[in-house]
């Protein structure tokens, strides 16, 4: 697996485990058991999450189209 397409996946777990996180504190989503559930912390960390996994997802793209105009030359 080249660095583009991990790059790429990972940006995308960590958003989406963001989303998740974000959720679980809003008491939207996940058991009520859950140390997250209804928490305003992990609402913050859910969204810290999102933000960093989006810019990891945008440095994923970046390499590609990069890669995709050297290639082309």
């Amino acid at each position: 697996m080249n660095l583009r397409r991990l790059t790429v996946i990972s940006g995308i777990i960590v958003a989406i485990l963001g989303i998740i996180f974000h959720l679980q504190g809003k008491a939207i989503v996940g058991p009520q058991s859950s140390f997250m559930y209804s928490n305003p912390e992990w609402i913050d960390y859910g969204m810290v999450l999102i933000i960093t996994g989006l810019g990891i997802l945008g440095v994923g793209v970046f390499l590609y189209k990069k890669s995709s105009k050297s290639h082309a030359k």
